[in-house]
């Protein structure tokens, strides 16, 4: 049995650890509500923004050829993969680096060329670590997540796609559903599937309104912004189920942690007891000699 100094030590221990976990916790609920707060500004303007998108393509407006169709020349399939630049959120980044990491083995094993933009530290050290393919470092996004450093990377993607670098653009990201709800997803960033698009629009909503200029220049303009901001909503996304789980883990851990302290305290007032008996009984036979 531990001494008495020892399970005092214990004591102080996880006390101290429990302080850290509420802290971080009630940090991740904060950032939580921040992000949340965020995304629900922002739905409106997502909302308009792609309705006014389906409702041109679903009137045969024609979007730009090269957004919709890969080039012949390209050889690459552009993986972009989200996750945490910290730990301490439970599986968040252990799952959406597993559904990477299968994916890439699932193109590798279709002979495809690949390069992956790691955005979260810790998607980039897995990818260096699985060393057979193309990464880059695109941390930065998350630090302080902006729409304009978002829409400057969604540029550079969509460039790098137009000029035949890429085939294919996805994105695998965590989508978050509810606190204790988190889904690992991946869809298709580029070509743009118009099929789909018009399937959801309707030609005839456009018959009250005058377009300036036109329809096709109107359309031009809001495509890179539709874009960058599906790169933008993921980050926020992405970061809502990392404080999520983060808030999560915090609270489980500090659950663990108030039971390890009651169990501590009980073996630390059984020891005194048991001590202080001894010391009594010592006592009493001294006196009885």
């Amino acid at each position: 049995m531990a001494s008495l100094k020892e399970i005092k030590r214990r004591i102080a221990s996880v006390r101290s650890t429990l302080k850290i976990t509420s802290a971080m916790k009630l940090v991740s609920s904060a950032r939580l509500h921040s992000t949340q707060s965020a995304i629900e500004k922002l739905f409106p303007y997502d909302e308009e923004l792609h309705q006014i998108l389906r409702r041109l393509v679903a009137g045969s407006v024609a979007v730009d050829k090269r957004l919709t169709q890969s080039s012949e020349s390209a050889d690459k399939v552009a993986i972009i993969a989200f996750s945490s630049n910290t730990t301490l959120c439970g599986g968040f980044n252990a799952n959406v680096i597993r559904e990477t990491k299968a994916r890439i083995a699932e193109l590798e094993a279709e002979g495809e060329q690949l390069e992956v933009f790691s955005v979260g530290r810790k998607m980039s050290d897995a990818m260096r670590k699985l060393g057979n393919c193309s990464s880059e470092d695109c941390s930065y996004l998350l630090t302080h997540p902006s729409y304009r450093e978002a829409a400057d990377f969604a540029n550079r993607l969509t460039k790098a796609f137009i000029s035949g670098q890429y085939k294919r653009i996805e994105m695998i990201f965590t989508h978050f559903v509810s606190i204790s709800t988190h889904k690992v997803s991946r869809s298709i960033y580029l070509p743009i599937d118009t099929a789909s698009l018009a399937s959801d629009g309707s030609p005839a909503s456009f018959r009250d309104f005058i377009l300036e200029p036109d329809a096709e220049s109107l359309l031009k303009a809001l495509i890179p912004r539709a874009l960058a901001l599906r790169i933008y909503t993921i980050i926020l996304d992405s970061s809502a189920s990392e404080h999520a789980a983060r808030m999560v883990a915090m609270q489980t851990a500090s659950d663990n942690g108030e039971k390890m302290l009651q169990d501590l305290s009980l073996e630390y007032n059984k020891s005194r007891q048991k001590k202080i008996t001894f010391e009594i009984l010592d006592l009493m036979s001294g006196l009885t000699r």
